[in-house]
């Protein structure tokens, strides 16, 4: 609901020696790297308020942005002159000339100067219908930030120089309820000087044992401990729970993940039980939800996998980053568990270049969750927190719930998502998944600056649409997830025949003339890609049967897998036309889906099916 501003004087506010208005502010972050510039913030009724808290006796600037730059932005100026308080409403247009408010939605509260810091308490409307001002929302916001060592004067804010940054952030996040005590038990699993090679991406492998207990434990709060200074160095995280029949002799030197020569035991290593990502935080469990420690179901070992995202190259970099897992004896009620969903990470995920908007979908079929939850807990599970992931290209991610049809309130979503920020997201209220529900993991795109297709892979130049649940009771599903046909989408581009028996990866076309003996990735960059062509081809693909795979801890699938058509009650911008794979007498199909899948085991067998093969 949109409000008049009202007038507040700054004679009311209350005074400095209370040391501010007396709200509390349930999230605090630091702004820069020097710890001058404070952030907190919290819900003040329908409002949101802000506390900035920073090491100057000049104005202070703070705002949103789309992009993180100045440009376009949502700003507001502040600070203390000559005692009395001041706050400005600002914008900058798409020049970056800053520019008053003519509608001030920023109402001051409180603000106080001493000899090194300047604070300052505001509120806002998170919808302010001033088409100058940015709205806030549940998915991630860039705020920008700056300062100055004088206040503001008659010809504005003068230029802040380098005292200025971008954070992203998300403003309506759940409050966080408990607090550990600062006795509570942890361990750390973070790797021992790891030589990070000079290139782009590497996924590092490194297995660890849990401590050993005599009884039951939770895990009630996990922490990345991010060497200094390589903050954009790691990129993700995730710990997998491993096979137990092992001797610590697999406690080794580590190895890089998906290479043909790394350990067998890793390949046993197959369901997530945590997931960090770049600029997110440490993850508290409810109250009532812990991961379990301790027990024979429990892990015993655990493979820590590290993305390490080198894009200039650098060399000699040494790496000592991980997680610390805090740890208690007082039980909890319910064992957290992890379920990865969306589209399994395969290079059958095709993107086109050129394109604004493309549009990806993974799928949780109902047929898995019917005969998983069935089988294991069939009133249910409690979903509590989603982690939404993606790379370089995406934009934004939704996870959709589904129940006979209809449409769920979203689990999750973030419409303005930033590569540099992922993290777990409390849900306000846990949500609950039936047998017989499906979920759809849904991922926008842009690729409008790459001249070839992108592939779904481990670079951060491919893609990912994925989405880690964190739910309670535990149950023996850990993966959910779909791939759509590949056959059909070669198709579109005109690919007739492939060379069977499939030997090589990526597979070699036959036919046509202008695509023979080219590997299938190289036939798809072949083809002249228009915005007409990328429209209608994401038309097909969101239309497209799909390889599905519904997995348990062992690695052991349930029994629905293969080939399903998508549900044509389920809406979206594109209906499915049911197929079978198999069902075609082309010189395409035929049971071109299972030899492919039967092929890529025989040549994929040297790694992990976590990741790799379609």
């Amino acid at each position: 609901m949109c409000r008049w501003p009202l007038l507040l004087l700054w004679g009311l506010l209350p005074r400095a020696a209370a040391g501010g208005s007396g709200w509390p502010f349930p999230h605090r972050t630091l702004l820069d790297s020097e710890g001058k510039y404070w952030l907190s913030w919290g819900p003040r009724g329908g409002r949101l308020a802000f506390r900035l808290e920073v090491r100057t006796a000049g104005y202070v600037g703070f705002g949103f942005s789309s992009t993180g730059a100045m440009a376009a932005a949502d700003i507001v100026v502040g600070g203390v002159a000559r005692g009395r308080p001041y706050l400005q409403d600002y914008f900058t247009n798409a020049n970056r000339e800053l520019r008053k408010d003519a509608q001030q939605d920023y109402h001051l509260e409180y603000a106080m100067e001493n000899s090194t810091h300047t604070v300052i308490e505001f509120t806002r409307e998170l919808h302010t219908c001033d088409i100058n001002d940015k709205s806030i929302s549940e998915s991630t916001v860039r705020v920008i930030w700056a300062y100055h060592h004088e206040d503001v004067g008659e010809a504005g804010p003068k230029y802040h120089e380098s005292n200025r940054g971008t954070k992203s952030l998300r403003l309506l996040n759940p409050e966080k309820t408990s607090m550990l005590s600062t006795a509570i038990p942890y361990f750390d699993l973070v790797n021992q000087d790891v030589s990070i090679p000079n290139k782009g991406t590497t996924y590092w492998c490194q297995m660890f044992k849990i401590p050993m207990l005599q009884e039951k434990h939770h895990v009630i709060k996990v922490e990345p401990v991010i060497q200094k200074g390589h903050e954009s160095l790691v990129h993700h995280i995730l710990l997998y729970q491993c096979s137990s029949n092992f001797s610590d002799s697999v406690l080794d030197d580590g190895h890089e993940c998906y290479h043909p020569n790394m350990p067998d035991a890793f390949l046993t290593c197959e369901t997530v039980i945590f997931a960090w990502a770049i600029g997110g935080e440490g993850f508290s469990y409810p109250p009532h939800v812990g991961l379990s420690l301790g027990t024979p179901l429990d892990p015993h070992y655990v493979l820590l996998e590290v993305h390490y995202d080198n894009p200039t190259y650098k060399e000699g970099l040494i790496d000592n980053s991980g997680l610390r897992l805090f740890y208690t004896a007082d039980i909890r009620k319910y064992d957290a568990g992890v379920i990865e969903a969306g589209l399994w990470v395969s290079l059958f995920h095709t993107i086109p270049p050129g394109l604004p908007d493309f549009r990806s979908e993974g799928h949780c079929t109902l047929e898995c969750l019917e005969e998983a939850l069935e089988a294991e807990k069939p009133s249910g599970i409690h979903v509590f927190a989603v982690l939404l992931h993606a790379h370089l290209a995406g934009r934004g991610i939704r996870l959709r719930h589904f129940r006979k049809g209809e449409e769920m309130r979203l689990l999750a979503y973030d419409d303005d998502f930033d590569f540099n920020f992922q993290e777990f997201q409390y849900l306000k209220e846990e949500q609950t998944i039936l047998p017989g529900d499906n979920l759809i993991t849904e991922c926008r795109y842009n690729t409008k600056d790459r001249a070839r297709m992108t592939w779904g892979g481990l670079s951060t130049r491919n893609e990912m649409c994925l989405s880690y649940l964190l739910y309670y009771p535990r149950i023996n599903l850990t993966r959910c997830a779909s791939i759509p046909d590949i056959m059909e989408q070669l198709q579109f581009i005109g690919v007739k025949e492939i060379y069977r028996p499939v030997t090589t990866w990526p597979f070699i076309i036959k036919s046509p003339k202008q695509y023979r003996n080219l590997s299938f990735m190289d036939a798809m960059n072949k083809f002249k890609w228009t915005k007409k062509e990328g429209l209608a081809f994401n038309k097909l693909v969101l239309s497209l049967p799909v390889n599905v795979r519904c997995s348990k801890t062992d690695n052991a699938e349930w029994s629905i897998q293969g080939m399903t058509a998508l549900p044509p009650n389920i809406e979206r911008p594109y209906q499915a036309e049911p197929l079978v794979c198999g069902a075609s007498s082309t010189s395409l199909r035929g049971n071109v889906c299972l030899e492919l899948l039967l092929s890529f085991v025989v040549l994929g067998s040297s790694l992990s099916t976590r990741s790799l093969w379609p």
